[in-house]
């Protein structure tokens, strides 16, 4: 099973992120999401994977989540997935996803538990 990186190479803890990995010597597959978002159905895997909500896994600082009022409580899981293909910097990065599990790179040596 391949691992992949959801990756956006102008971003510092998704670089280090990639880094970390081909130090370990594994060359994932990459995904620029922001070029090639997810589907909501693969979002909601990856999800599923994280143990997460559609919110949790959302960049709240983005200009484009205030702008959109992506913190009205009345929104639901499909609405926010919706927001997150239709706006892919919305969706925090980088997620690795490998031996069926999947987790933020959130310090980079996070990746390191899901590897083995």
């Amino acid at each position: 099973m391949p691992v992949i990186l959801y990756h956006n190479p102008k971003c510092s803890k998704s670089c280090q992120t990639l880094e970390l990995l081909v130090e370990h010597g594994i060359a994932p597959e990459i995904v620029e999401y922001l070029k090639s978002p997810p589907t909501a159905e693969q979002l909601q895997e990856i999800l599923n994977l994280l143990g997460m909500a559609p919110r949790d896994l959302m960049r709240k600082k983005e200009d484009v989540y205030a702008e959109c009022e992506l913190d009205n409580a009345s929104l639901t899981d499909e609405d926010l997935l919706g927001f997150m293909v239709k706006h892919p910097i919305l969706i925090e990065r980088p997620i690795v996803l490998a031996n069926g599990k999947a987790t933020i790179g959130r310090p980079p040596e996070q990746v390191l538990d899901i590897l083995h």
